[in-house]
């Protein structure tokens, strides 16, 4: 897995890039009640808003991580935003992109390196 500083986990599966935030993105945010996912098939930009999410305490919005096109979106969560909270690592993932460039994963942190990051 790999980690952003904006506190957000990416997972390799197959030739897509998996993302979600971490259980401490969530526990910060406190109960999520609304996730607003992007369109498939929208192309995005490194740093680009693609998801907004709202919890009891704020709202908050998900950054492209990488530069690509989002080709899947768990639609689950609309149906159940709470799913952030219960499973931030595993069910709840936000949505699948296509990268050309595996490569960028490079500059992103590693489990290590995002504990300390957190500390």
């Amino acid at each position: 897995m790999y980690y952003t500083e904006e506190h957000e986990w990416l997972r390799v599966e197959d030739d897509l890039v998996v993302v979600g935030i971490t259980e401490h993105a969530a526990e910060q945010l406190g109960d999520i009640v609304f996730v607003d996912l992007p369109d498939e098939g929208k192309t995005v930009s490194k740093d680009d808003e693609v998801v907004v999410i709202e919890s009891v305490k704020a709202a908050s919005d998900i950054l492209a991580p990488l530069d690509g096109e989002i080709v899947e979106v768990n639609t689950a969560l609309s149906d159940n935003p709470g799913l952030v909270n219960d499973d931030p690592l595993g069910e709840a993932w936000f949505f699948k992109m296509k990268v050309e460039d595996l490569s960028a994963l490079d500059d992103l942190m590693d489990e290590a390196a995002y504990k300390k990051f957190i500390g």
